[in-house]
């Protein structure tokens, strides 16, 4: 099952999110090599500067997805105001469909 995470950053946070990033793709990378990760990148702010993230990754349950979304380094820094988790069905383009 997919699971999209929805992450909002914290206002004024984008230097955590900087400073954070390398360990960041790290993860995501890894998580990548697994087969767990499907889509993932930056929200934009009317700036073009991130404010968020979406990640969509395959897990089980609910609770391994927010599993996986508390193992974020983002998330371990602070730097997410929310994080919102559904379950999510890839219905356009996707390439297993």
């Amino acid at each position: 099952m997919l699971f999209a995470l929805h992450c909002t950053d914290k206002p004024g946070a984008l230097q955590l999110r900087l400073d954070t990033r390398p360990d960041h793709v790290a993860y995501l990378n890894d998580l990548n090599a697994k087969g767990i990760l499907k889509i993932a990148g930056p929200f934009l702010g009317d700036d073009s500067k991130p404010t968020g993230s979406l990640v969509i990754v395959k897990a089980e349950t609910i609770a391994e997805a927010r599993a996986i979304a508390e193992a974020d380094p983002y998330a371990k820094a602070g730097l997410f105001s929310d994080v919102e988790i559904k379950a999510f069905n890839w219905v356009f383009n996707n390439p297993e469909a």
